[in-house]
């Protein structure tokens, strides 16, 4: 078993600080691209990906949601949505997984970005970025050059969260 594969998931943090430099938008391009193979509830891939490089459209948006402080010194943002339409049982699920594999493609590219939650202004954001009703902003990355190098936080033990066979039976190792 390779480590190599597990180094980026563990790695990765929220970036919530920003440097002054542009964004190359190939790399947030390259990271679409990637999150394109997240798996989907019969290959649906109901998602859309929107790039706001717009300072007064990421500006507008910090100001609707809340906790988005970070998007202030972003250099690019990109929101995340989902068709209820292509999928109506599994579009927040699908678009979901699309989220973190754009989220884990772009630490890989050594970009550093942090989800800000969009389903408490939903109308509001999808005005904003002209989506049609029948989508659902999933969420909105922050994203720029790391300014910061966050620590890791502490995670529950496996004992608390993880049971056999049957939720509460205890985890014994």
């Amino acid at each position: 078993m390779s480590n190599a594969c597990f180094e980026p998931l563990l790695k990765r943090r929220s970036i919530r600080v920003f440097k002054d430099e542009e964004v190359p938008l190939e790399l947030v391009l390259k990271a679409i691209d990637t999150a394109r193979y997240a798996p989907s509830a019969g290959n649906k891939q109901p998602w859309r990906f929107i790039v706001i490089r717009e300072r007064s459209r990421i500006e507008a948006l910090a100001k609707i949601l809340r906790y988005s402080k970070p998007l202030l010194n972003a250099k690019v943002a990109v929101l995340v949505l989902a068709s209820k339409d292509e999928s109506p049982v599994s579009h927040m699920v699908d678009g979901s997984l699309a989220a973190m594999y754009f989220w884990l493609a772009l630490h890989c590219t050594g970009l550093g970005a942090v989800w800000i939650q969009t389903l408490r202004n939903v109308n509001e954001v999808l005005e904003l970025v002209g989506a049609p009703e029948n989508y659902v902003p999933i969420g909105l990355f922050a994203i720029g050059w790391p300014g910061e190098q966050p620590v890791a936080k502490e995670r529950k033990p496996l004992s608390e969260i993880v049971f056999l066979e049957r939720f509460g039976e205890a985890l014994k190792q």
